[in-house]
């Protein structure tokens, strides 16, 4: 099983090869990574995923392909595992794609983004560095908007000048839940911001 090292600080580097270096929070069955690989090959990707089953299934799938040395993906919950990564601002981008399938109130402390979250990616982004998430559930996107917009780390970075809110994906990969939604219809609300 593909874990991070814990209680050390990991340089991303000695676990992905590639000139450039992003990292997706919950890639699930790892759609976006491998399109995100194929598309860009200086692209070095690391993957945390929470559900043990799909990080191990989805690293060996990325090394079958031969995609292994460039993208891996570990077995860790992204709101712990995200301090043992550095050094501070080793990646280019971060991205949360359809995340926090939590609707009730007891389970709000299972959901990603929050303030631990925002630093932590704050702390290993580069200036300028971006940070693109994605949602189909409109109310998720105002409240994402709302904490990313109230943090002093980012500013919006989207097709208008002032604003987060992007009409496309400007990367050239989608996870498998945007090409779901995209077939049924459904909105995509995209947001990205700028580390400042």
């Amino acid at each position: 099983m593909p874990e991070v090292a814990p209680g050390e600080l990991t340089d991303p580097h000695t676990l992905v090869s590639g000139t450039v270096l992003e990292l997706e929070v919950g890639p699930g069955r790892g759609g976006f990574m491998f399109e995100r690989a194929a598309v860009d090959p200086e692209v070095g990707l690391i993957g945390l995923e929470v559900r043990r089953k799909w990080a191990t299934i989805v690293d060996r799938r990325l090394a079958k392909a031969g995609l292994g040395a460039r993208a891996r993906v570990f077995a860790e919950d992204a709101k712990f595992a995200m301090r043992t990564l550095g050094p501070a601002g080793v990646f280019a981008r971060a991205y949360l794609l359809f995340p926090d399938p939590w609707w009730k109130k007891r389970h709000e402390k299972r959901l990603v983004m929050g303030d631990t979250f925002l630093e932590e990616v704050a702390r290993l982004l580069r200036p300028g560095g971006e940070l693109f998430v994605e949602t189909d559930v409109e109310e998720r996107a105002e409240q994402y908007s709302t904490q990313i917009g109230a943090s002093a780390s980012f500013e919006p970075f989207g097709d208008e000048p002032g604003s987060p809110v992007l009409a496309e994906n400007p990367y050239g990969a989608r996870s498998t839940r945007e090409h779901r939604a995209i077939a049924d219809g459904l909105p995509v609300y995209r947001l990205r911001y700028r580390r400042k």
